[in-house]
């Protein structure tokens, strides 16, 4: 491992930046969408935000872990390192999955605080977990970043590795 290691992702010969499996990233992306989708059915149903809380701080926690310490001690990208750990790795740029894991924890941040300190109307905090599960489920089932796609939009450099060549932008043949 070279001195200059990445905090999110790892360099691998080949790619000028570091890079993350998208493999275990849609993994992780799964493991949380079936946490999170369980928790807030049985807000919906209960009428109890209370029940939502749990997973909030675990998703808070998750993402900020992932952009403060690093992917390697993320929870739920453990889990799908290992889920997947048979197949072969699909490298993808890290710097965009950590501008979406920020985005991510923001969403929880909000959320989080929309469940406890606000005391915010269980609608609003249903309406805030359903845009974080909503990308969890594009990301997992599809393979869409939607926090890639705005960095790509919005940060200062171009994402490199996108899933599915996403950020690979063709130039016209010039014609004579």
């Amino acid at each position: 491992m070279r001195a200059d290691a990445p905090r999110i992702g790892r360099f691998v010969p080949g790619y000028a930046t570091a890079v993350i499996d998208e493999r275990a990233v849609r993994a992780g992306a799964g493991i949380l969408f079936l946490l999170g989708g369980v928790s807030f059915a049985a807000a919906y149903f209960t009428g109890r935000v209370e029940i939502m809380q749990p997973f909030g701080m675990l998703f808070l926690i998750d993402m900020l872990l992932r952009v403060t310490a690093g992917d390697r001690w993320s929870p739920s990208l453990a889990l799908g390192r290992l889920a997947v750990r048979g197949q072969r790795p699909e490298w993808v740029g890290a710097p965009q999955k950590a501008f979406a894991w920020w985005l991510g924890f923001g969403l929880a941040a909000i959320s989080c605080a929309s469940m406890g300190v606000f005391a915010a109307p269980l609608w609003l905090t249903l309406a805030l977990c359903s845009i974080c599960l909503t990308l969890l489920f594009l990301e997992t089932a599809f393979g869409i970043c939607v926090g890639c796609a705005l960095q790509a939009r919005f940060g200062r450099t171009p994402p490199q590795y996108c899933p599915g060549d996403s950020c690979v932008v063709e130039q016209p043949t010039p014609t004579s």
